[in-house]
């Protein structure tokens, strides 16, 4: 059994997976956990073997558990690998420092899950694994709340991208959606 590549995000109702400055602030001092029934969440961590994370999603995370400890709100503990071109600061020994082209550190990673899905964290990685078509699902997480502005859910220039829905499910007080990446070879124009 072959895991999957899974884009993974959490998303305000308009659109935005981040808010100014990269917060991830869902509001009145939410995280993931809060909104998405704990049954669901880990179901879904059951099934990654890896994560492969953008820089910049890592500094964010980084920050928010500076200012609130004990704040990760995902039960995964599989290999983490971050895409990047400079090292940690101090290093973390539980992380792959990953640089080079993006099919490669998807390849490493996807390697390293062991057979589960590989979940892909950051705009930016996740922009460069779908315009490499190395995706095969994107899973989404839409908060109840709208933030007005910050980062979009797909960066500009990503090339239209045909969908397949997998699944719509109301968790807790969110709603997880699940597509599939059709490959070009799948797409009829």
């Amino acid at each position: 059994m072959s895991g999957k590549v899974v884009v993974n995000r959490c998303m305000s109702l308009d659109g935005f997976i981040a808010g100014p400055g990269h917060s991830m602030d869902w509001g009145d001092d939410r995280a993931l956990a809060d909104f998405v029934a704990p049954d669901d969440l880990a179901e879904i961590a059951a099934a990654t073997g890896a994560m492969l994370v953008g820089r910049r999603t890592w500094e964010v995370g980084e920050r928010m558990e500076a200012e609130k400890p004990d704040s990760v709100d995902y039960p995964f503990s599989g290999p983490m690998f971050l895409l990047t071109h400079r090292p940690l600061v101090p290093p973390n020994p539980h992380v792959t420092i990953l640089t080079g082209d993006i099919g490669d550190a998807v390849a490493t990673a996807l390697d390293a899950a062991g057979g589960k899905d590989l979940e892909i964290l950051g705009a930016d990685v996740a922009g460069q694994c779908l315009q490499r078509g190395l995706v095969d699902e994107i899973l989404v997480y839409v908060l109840p709340v709208l933030l007005g502005e910050g980062i979009r859910f797909s960066s500009p220039g990503l090339a239209r991208t045909a969908l397949q829905p997998l699944s719509s499910t109301r968790s807790g007080d969110a709603t997880i959606l699940r597509f599939r990446v059709r490959k070009q070879s799948d797409q009829t124009v």
